[in-house]
């Protein structure tokens, strides 16, 4: 049987015996229903993987004895942050989840002119909320260590002014000859995904102002939760860790 990979908030050390937070708690105890003497591996962000033995085990409370941390060596070399323009129903989960398995850094929602989706308030932060869970998950499918922090909301002058710190800021266009293949290595790439209707020429021509280059993916017009795929998928590969 594979051993779960399970997330926990919970600060994790060698040879302690802790209670998982809450949420991996019910997950363990209610949902895998695992009992005493049955092992987990454990991680919290810290880039560690963390074999560990569940001591008690009920629906609302587990306990586990912590083993001997080993350094998970599953991140990338490449710093990617994914701006993605919110989008309906279940596109935005699917973006959020393939993203991290392809391996981004980060993930800011974006709202752009012909964006449909409009949150505020409570709204939003449950969505975040949400996001965030699915960030969660996605990781301890793909075994990562450390789960993208999904960010608040942005306008794209809030995005401009977010990515200034990459040395590769790209937007996907498909009216341009550029390719990712002929650009120079990066260390931190920011990527920025348009909405279903596309990104207006105001936009694009705003992006450009502000740095981005617009690429080419290809001949073809993906949907708005394909072309994050397929544009990480080929930044790993050209300069992460896909194929490597």
């Amino acid at each position: 049987m594979r051993i779960p990979r399970i997330y926990t908030d919970s600060a994790l050390s060698e040879g302690n015996t802790t209670d998982l937070d809450d949420n991996a708690a019910q997950h363990v105890g209610r949902v895998l229903r695992m009992q005493p003497g049955q092992e987990l591996l454990l991680f919290n962000g810290d880039g560690n993987d963390y074999p560990a033995t569940i001591t008690e085990s009920g629906k609302k409370r587990v306990e586990v004895r912590v083993g001997t941390p080993v350094a998970n060596t599953t991140e990338s070399t490449l710093d990617i942050v994914l701006g993605q323009t919110l989008s309906k129903g279940d596109r935005m989960d699917y973006a959020v989840q393939k993203a991290v398995e392809m391996g981004v850094t980060r993930i800011v929602p974006l709202t752009t002119e012909r964006c449909d989706v409009k949150l505020k308030g409570d709204r939003e932060d449950k969505r975040l909320r949400h996001w965030q869970s699915v960030a969660v998950s996605a990781a301890e499918q793909c075994g990562r260590a450390r789960v993208p922090e999904i960010l608040p909301v942005m306008t794209l002058p809030d995005w401009f002014d977010h990515t200034e710190d990459c040395d590769l800021r790209l937007v996907l266009h498909h009216r341009t000859e550029q390719s990712l293949d002929t650009l120079a290595r990066p260390a931190r790439v920011a990527l920025m995904i348009g909405p279903e209707g596309g990104l207006s020429p105001e936009e694009i021509t705003a992006a450009e102002t502000a740095g981005f280059l617009p690429v080419a993916l290809g001949p073809r017009v993906l949907r708005t939760e394909t072309a994050p795929v397929a544009a990480i998928a080929l930044c790993q590969w050209l300069w992460g860790d896909i194929g490597s």
